[in-house]
C-alpha cells in the first residue's frame, strides 16, 4: 500500500498549541475562518503531558462552545418531554453518613436512613427532612443543629439472606462537611462558561428521585413497577413491566426535568421448575434434562435470586451461581469435618423434613466458588422484580415490541400522566429544598431542513431525485456506479424451500439487479445446491472448490445464501467462514422473503450486493457541484467509530471497535472498514493508533487511522487536508476520555506518516440512547408530521432543550414507521474546522440520504452507523465457545491480557463494504 511518507517524526508527538494554531494547518486549508478559542491548544497539551487521556481528566476542560443558532430550514413549533425546574436560590448543605457495622446494600442504608429521619426528625434534626444517596452523603435544606452526632437506630429487615423477624442494630454518625453552593449552577444555566457543578446536580437528581425510590423499583435512571400498568407475558419466563425514566439536565430554559415512559422484560416471580418449563418449553416434572436443555437452563437461572419455601416462617434468599451436572439424586457432599458424606434427598428429609419429588433434576448451585451450597429446584421460587438482562429471542423480541410501540400522541399521553402520577408538585421533598417541576411539556422552536438532490447515472430515466418526506424508490432509476457480478453461487440451507423457489428468486434478483445498472450474469457458476443447515463449513467448502475448479483459478465473487426463518447461529457460521476463511462476499436471504417476493425487497438487495461489490447507489449532487461548506474545498475525509459490548452476564467476551471511513472524495459516499477486538467493556479504541518495535525496521507504526488514512490517499490520490470524526456510543459520563484519547490517537496517526502534517479535526459524537423525544405541536395538524404521527424528517432543534454553552442539537432526519421517533443528539466536542450550526447540521442531515442499503433517510449519520454494523458483524468472526464452564479459547497469541485478535479478514472482503 503506498505511503505518504514513512519517516518517522524523532520526537514524541503531542497534540501542541503550535500543531493545532499552526498557519499552515488551519489558515491555508480552511481560508480566513476566525473565532477560535484562545488557549485550548496549551490546555489540552498539557492534559495530554500529563497522562490524563487514561485516567480522569480535568473537568475544567470545555468542550466546544456554540457558534450561534442554526438559521436554515422552515421554522415550526415541537414539543419536548422535558419539564421546567424551578429551584430556590438557598445553599444546602452536605453531610457524611458513617455506619456500623458497616452495610453494603444500599437499599439496607437507606432503610436505616429512612428509620432514623422518621425517628429524629421533629427533635434533634431540627425539623429537616434530609436526603440521603444510600452511601456516604446526606443533604439537608440548611443547617442541622449539629455539626457531629451518634444515633442508634434498631431496623427491622428483610434483606438478603436476612431472617426478616430479627431486630438489628446499627451507630449512625453523622458529621458536617461542608456547604453546597447553587451560584455555578445557576451561572451554567444563564450560559457563563463554568465548570458543571456535579454536586448541585446530584442534590437536585436525588431530591426528585426520592419519593420515587421509595414507591417503585429503582434500575439506574429508570423507575418499574407491576402497579403502573399491568405486567404482560412475553413468554417463557418473561412479563414486561412498564416504568419510566427520569434525569435532571442543564438546558438553555434553564433546569430541565427529562421524563420518559419504558418498558423492560422482568423474571416472573415462579416456582423455578415451572420457569424451566417454560424456558424448554416441555413437560420437565417427569424427565430428565439433555445436556444442551441443562446448558440452556443454567444460562437463563445464572445471577437470579430465589427464594426458598421449604422452611416455615423463614425466606433465605440466595443469587443462582450455577447448575449442577448430575440430577439431585446422585448428589451428596460432607456434612462434617471427618468427610462424612449424605446424599442432599437424605439431608432436606432428615433436616427439613421435607421429601423430594423431582430428583431427576439438577440442583441450584448457589454461593460462592469457596462454599457452594445445592438447592433442589422444586424448593426454590424466584423472587418478583428482577430485570432481565440477557438477549431476548426473536418471539420475546417481536412481543415486546408489541406491547412497547406507542404512537407519538399515545406516548405524550403517557408522559403527561407519569408527571400527574408522580406528584411532583406534593413532593414533600421537592418543597423541602425549593424545587417546582413544571407540568407541560417544553414548546420548542425547530427547524424543517431541506431534502437534498440524488444523483443516479445518466442513462436512467430520473437522473436526480428530491425525496420526499425522508424516502425515495429505484423505479427509472440506475445506480451510479455499477458494480460487475460474473461468477456467482447460490446455496440454499433451507429445507422448507423448493429448488424451483429458489431459481425463481435467484432469476428475479439478477432482472432486478441489471435493471438498476448493474452486470449480473444470469447463470451461477455451479447449479444451485442445497445443504444442512447443520453443515455449514461443508457446504460453503463444497460450492468454493467446484466453483474454483471451474473458474480455472479465477475466484467466485458472490454467494447468495438461502437461510431459514429461524437460523440461530448459521447466520453467523456463515458470514464467519466466508469473510474469515473463504474470502468470499456473500448476501444472506431469509426464507420469509425468498416466498413472498416484492419488488422493494429485491431492490434493497440488490442495492446491498451493488455495494458489496465495489458500486456507489447513489451521491449527493451538491458533492458532484462542489457545494457541500467545508467537505468541498479540500480533500476531507470523514470517519464513523463504535464500540460494540457483549451483552450481560458474558464475562470473557472482548469489545469490539470498528472504524470506518469515507474513500471516495468530493462525494463521501463509499467506505472502509477495519475492526478489532480489545478488553472486556473497554470504550476507548485501543487499536486507533499504536507502534511496535521490529526487529528489522525498528519503530513501526500502524493502527486503525493510519490504514484508513492511507487508504484514501489509494483510492483518491490525494491526503486528505481535513478531518471529520462522529463517535457513537459514547455516554455523558465518558466525553472527557473518549475526546482526549482518541483525538491524541487520531494526531499522532497522521504525524508517523508525515511530519507536521496535522489536518484540522472536527469531533462529534452521536448519541441515540438518551431519551428526548419531539413530538408535533398540533396532532391534528397533519403538514407538520409523517404518515406516522411523528415529526417531520430533517427536523432539528438546537435551542431550549439544547447544553447552555455546549455545541449540540437535536436531529430527527428519518421518517418513522412504528411507534415514536428518536431523534439522534449530536455534540460536537471539538472543532477546528469551524463549522457553523447551519453547515454540520446541514452535514449530518444530508449524509442521512447517503445510506447504502435502503431509499430512505437514517436515523443515525451512515458513517457511524457502518461502524455499528461492522462491530456487530465481527462478533460473528469469534469461534463460538464449546466449553461451557471455560473462557473462549484459541491458539491464536493473545493481544493484551485475556483478549485474542480477530480473525483477518481476506482482502477481497475487506477492501468493499462488506458490513452492509
Amino acid at each position: 500500500m503506498p505511503r505518504l511518507q514513512m519517516k518517522e517524526p524523532e520526537q514524541k508527538h503531542v497534540i501542541s498549541r503550535k500543531v493545532l494554531r499552526s498557519p499552515e494547518n488551519v489558515e491555508k486549508r480552511v481560508g480566513s475562518r476566525r473565532g477560535r478559542r484562545r488557549g485550548r491548544g496549551t490546555k489540552l497539551e498539557r492534559l495530554l503531558q500529563n497522562g490524563e487521556t487514561e485516567r480522569s481528566v480535568d473537568k475544567n476542560l470545555a468542550f466546544h462552545r456554540r457558534p450561534g443558532f442554526g438559521q436554515l430550514g422552515t421554522k415550526c413549533m415541537v414539543k419536548a418531554n422535558h419539564f421546567l425546574a424551578d429551584i430556590s436560590e438557598m445553599d444546602l448543605t452536605q453531610y457524611s453518613v458513617k455506619i456500623i457495622p458497616e452495610v453494603n446494600s444500599t437499599k439496607l442504608n437507606k432503610a436505616i436512613m429512612t428509620q432514623l429521619v422518621k425517628l429524629h426528625r421533629h427533635t434533634d434534626l431540627g425539623m429537616m427532612l434530609p436526603v440521603y444517596d444510600g452511601r456516604s452523603a446526606l443533604y439537608t435544606a440548611g443547617v442541622l443543629p449539629f455539626t457531629l452526632k451518634e444515633f442508634i437506630v434498631t431496623l427491622v429487615c428483610d434483606d438478603e439472606g436476612i431472617d426478616d423477624t430479627k431486630g438489628r442494630e446499627f451507630i449512625v454518625t453523622i458529621k458536617f462537611v461542608a456547604h453546597v453552593s447553587m451560584v455555578h449552577l445557576r451561572e451554567l444555566l444563564s450560559g457563563k462558561l463554568v465548570d458543571t457543578p456535579q454536586e448541585a446536580f446530584k442534590v437536585v437528581d436525588l431530591v426528585l428521585r426520592e419519593v420515587a425510590a421509595q414507591r417503585f423499583l429503582s434500575v439506574g435512571r429508570f423507575f418499574y413497577s407491576p402497579t403502573i400498568k399491568r405486567p404482560q407475558p412475553l413468554g417463557c419466563g418473561l412479563q414486561s413491566w412498564r416504568g419510566f425514566y427520569q434525569s435532571i439536565k442543564p438546558t438553555q430554559m434553564g433546569l430541565s426535568l427529562n421524563i420518559d415512559v419504558s418498558s423492560a422484560a422482568f423474571i416472573e416471580s415462579l416456582p423455578v421448575i415451572e420457569f424451566v418449563a417454560q424456558v424448554l418449553g416441555k413437560d420437565v416434572y417427569s424427565r430428565p434434562l439433555l445436556d444442551a436443555e441443562r446448558v440452556k437452563v443454567k444460562k437463563a437461572l445464572r445471577g437470579v435470586k430465589v427464594e426458598v419455601t421449604h422452611r416455615v416462617n423463614v425466606r433465605r434468599k440466595y443469587r443462582i451461581s450455577g447448575l449442577t451436572s448430575q440430577p439431585t439424586r446422585e448428589l451428596s457432599f460432607p456434612v462434617d469435618e471427618e468427610k462424612n458424606m449424605k446424599s442432599v434427598v437424605e439431608y432436606f428429609q432428615d433436616v427439613y423434613g421435607f421429601t423430594i419429588q423431582h430428583s431427576h433434576l439438577p440442583c441450584l448451585q448457589v454461593g460462592n466458588q469457596g462454599k457452594v451450597k445445592y438447592l433442589p429446584m422444586e424448593v426454590c421460587k424466584i423472587i418478583a422484580g428482577q430485570r432481565y438482562t440477557k438477549r431476548l429471542n426473536d418471539k420475546q423480541i417481536t412481543s415486546f415490541l408489541k406491547l412497547s410501540c406507542q404512537r407519538p400522541c399515545e406516548k405524550e399521553m403517557d408522559i403527561l400522566e407519569t408527571v400527574h402520577q408522580n406528584g411532583y408538585k406534593q413532593d414533600s421533598f421537592a418543597k423541602e429544598f425549593g424545587i417546582n417541576i413544571d407540568d407541560k411539556l417544553a414548546s420548542v422552536e425547530a427547524r424543517v431542513l431541506p431534502a437534498p438532490w440524488l444523483k443516479y447515472h445518466d442513462t436512467g430515466k430520473e437522473k436526480e431525485v428530491l425525496p420526499q418526506l425522508g424516502q425515495w424508490n429505484m423505479t427509472n432509476k440506475k445506480v451510479i456506479n455499477g458494480s460487475s457480478v460474473k461468477y456467482w453461487a447460490c446455496i440454499n440451507f433451507s429445507r422448507g424451500v423448493q429448488e424451483s423457489t429458489v431459481r425463481s428468486f435467484c432469476h428475479q434478483l439478477v432482472q432486478m439487479c441489471q435493471g438498476s445498472g448493474m452486470e449480473f450474469n444470469c447463470d451461477p457458476v455451479v447449479p444451485i445446491y442445497s445443504a444442512r443447515p447443520d453443515q455449514v463449513k461443508k457446504g460453503l467448502k463444497y460450492i468454493y472448490t467446484t466453483a474454483a475448479n471451474k473458474l480455472g483459478g479465477k475466484e467466485l465473487e458472490l454467494l447468495i445464501a438461502i437461510l431459514p426463518d429461524n437460523n440461530g447461529s448459521l447466520y453467523g457460521d456463515l458470514k464467519r467462514i466466508c469473510e474469515t476463511d473463504l474470502g468470499l462476499i456473500s448476501q444472506c436471504c431469509l426464507t420469509k422473503h425468498v416466498i413472498k417476493i416484492n419488488k422493494r425487497y429485491l431492490a434493497n438487495v440488490s442495492l446491498k450486493i451493488n455495494v458489496k461489490l465495489g458500486g456507489r447507489n447513489t451521491v449527493l449532487l451538491d458533492a458532484l457541484r462542489w457545494r457541500i461548506p467545508l467537505v468541498s474545498d479540500i480533500p476531507t475525509i470523514i470517519f464513523g467509530a463504535d464500540v460494540t459490548h457483549p451483552e450481560s452476564g458474558e464475562d470473557c467476551s472482548p469489545s469490539i471497535a470498528a472504524v470506518v471511513a469515507s474513500q471516495d472524495w468530493p462525494e463521501v459516499t463509499k467506505y472502509a472498514g477495519l475492526v478489532s477486538a480489545q478488553p472486556h467493556r473497554q470504550e476507548l479504541i485501543q487499536d486507533l493508533y499504536k507502534t511496535w518495535q521490529d526487529p528489522q525496521q525498528g519503530k513501526v507504526s500502524g493502527g486503525m487511522i493510519r490504514e484508513l488514512l492511507l487508504s484514501f490517499k489509494k483510492a483518491t490520490g490525494q491526503k486528505p487536508l481535513r478531518i471529520i470524526f462522529y463517535r457513537d456510543g459514547v455516554s455523558d459520563g465518558q466525553f472527557y476520555q473518549v475526546l482526549l484519547y482518541e483525538l491524541d490517537a487520531i494526531r499522532k496517526a497522521c504525524a508517523s506518516l508525515e511530519p507536521n502534517y496535522q489536518p484540522p479535526v472536527t469531533f462529534v459524537v452521536v448519541q441515540k440512547r438518551h431519551h428526548t423525544r419531539l413530538f408535533a405541536s398540533n396532532h391534528n395538524d397533519r403538514s407538520s408530521m409523517d404518515k406516522s404521527g411523528n415529526i417531520l424528517p430533517g427536523t432539528v432543534v438546537d435551542s431550549k432543550i439544547c447544553h447552555p454553552t455546549d455545541f449540540d442539537f437535536f436531529l430527527c432526519s428519518h421518517a418513522g414507521q412504528r411507534g415514536t421517533s428518536r431523534p439522534a443528539h449530536y455534540h460536537v466536542l471539538w472543532d477546528e474546522n469551524n463549522f457553523s450550526a447551519d453547515e454540520i447540521q446541514s452535514l449530518t442531515n444530508n449524509l442521512c440520504y447517503t445510506y447504502a442499503r435502503c431509499t430512505r433517510s437514517v436515523s443515525v449519520v451512515p458513517p457511524a452507523y457502518y461502524a455499528h454494523l461492522a462491530a456487530y458483524r465481527a462478533r460473528f468472526y469469534m469461534e463460538p465457545d464449546l466449553h461451557e464452564n471455560s473462557s473462549l479459547r484459541s491458539t491464536r497469541p493473545l493481544k493484551g491480557p485475556g483478549v485474542r485478535p480477530l480473525p483477518a479478514l481476506k482482502e477481497r472482503v475487506k477492501n468493499v463494504m462488506f458490513f452492509c
